[in-house]
């Protein structure tokens, strides 16, 4: 059997299929518009709640540093515990909203990239298949998609709870009469990193069992194990996808950071406004890009799911007293199947 690329296949579907990223751009720029002015139109509500006296503004008319602060300092005193009750409602809405519409996008997209495969390809995996009825998989599909995006939401969460955790130790490694600004970064910057690769460990298993969901109507917990289990039989193709596709959000980054420096160069020379759409056209070419990429990754994996391992192929078992040559039969390393074993030696019957 001739062996296909996971990689290759999934350049080639993004390629092939431009589609599939608009798709991805779609519901992701609609909900980060969303959020935008969602988080806009409650900034601007909390500011409009904050009392400015006539004292405020003529010490911030002062332009003076340390007038400007006390203005400041009175301006948001008292005013804390409304901008907490702001940020928690606005992270649970949000939420809230994230996993509705992620799990409704990522089935749309899943489910076209499985009939890409499918039927353009015309393959089907030889085992796993799911049995499920169209209605009952694509409820099940949705259910494990929103305990899988749950599960993402609450890693989140974690993670910031964590990177909140290692400010607190870093400041508790130093006191007024001790003061040591090097060993508290360097303990926050440990902290926060290990806590980086914890919660992206967990969301790339997350989001990689979200393929199960949609094609087997795994559950959450199921899709995790099929994952997993993915991940130890087909650890090359999974690790040269994640590398290859990588590298290319790594060039894009790189690319676009030397773009987005033309604009900046103008900044004494162009209007303001001019030179901030030019960042931000930059801006949203490369995220187009990295959406892009994504949505090829994930092809990459859908293959990986789609393709049959040649070396797990089983081979056909020959019948009983067969006269076929015993290569039909694969061997295994070090083995020679033409070799007699014990069993097959016939027993010496005493005279």
């Amino acid at each position: 059997m001739k062996s296909r690329s996971p990689t290759l296949e999934g350049f080639r579907a993004i390629l092939h299929r431009p589609s599939f990223g608009l798709a991805e751009i779609a519901w992701r720029w609609s909900f980060g518009a969303a959020t935008t002015l969602l988080l806009a139109f409650s900034f601007l509500e909390y500011l409009d709640t904050l009392p400015v006296t006539q004292g405020d503004l003529v010490l911030l008319g002062t332009r003076q540093p340390l007038l400007v602060s006390q203005a400041m300092l009175h301006i948001f005193r008292g005013s804390t515990f409304r901008a907490i009750e702001a940020v928690i409602v606005l992270a649970l809405t949000l939420g809230i909203a994230w996993i509705g519409i992620a799990s409704l996008g990522r089935a749309a997209t899943l489910k076209a990239l499985l009939a890409y495969f499918r039927d353009a390809h015309d393959l089907g995996r030889s085992e796993g298949q799911s049995n499920l009825g169209p209605t009952q998989a694509k409820h099940g599909s949705l259910r494990s998609l929103f305990g899988l995006n749950f599960l993402r939401v609450g890693a989140a969460l974690a993670a910031a709870i964590g990177c909140l955790a290692a400010f607190l130790l870093g400041g508790a490694a130093t006191s007024a009469s001790d003061l040591a600004p090097g060993s508290a970064m360097l303990i926050i910057l440990t902290v926060v990193m290990l806590v980086w690769v914890a919660w992206s460990v967990v969301s790339w298993v997350l989001s990689f069992a979200a393929i199960f969901a949609v094609a087997d109507g795994q559950d959450a917990f199921g899709g995790i194990a099929a994952a997993v289990n993915l991940c130890r039989t087909r650890a090359g193709s999974v690790v040269a996808a994640g590398t290859w596709f990588g590298l290319g959000h790594v060039a894009a980054f790189v690319v676009a950071t030397s773009v987005v420096a033309f604009p900046l160069g103008f900044a004494g020379v162009l209007p303001a406004g001019m030179v901030l759409g030019g960042v931000l056209l930059v801006t949203l070419l490369y995220f187009a890009v990295v959406d892009f990429l994504y949505m090829g990754r994930l092809a990459a994996y859908v293959a990986i799911l789609e393709f049959p391992d040649p070396r797990t192929v089983p081979a056909i078992a020959l019948p009983p007293h067969s006269t076929q040559p015993s290569a039909l039969i694969p061997a295994r390393d070090g083995v020679d199947p033409a070799e007699l074993i014990l069993s097959d030696v016939p027993l010496a019957t005493g005279n």
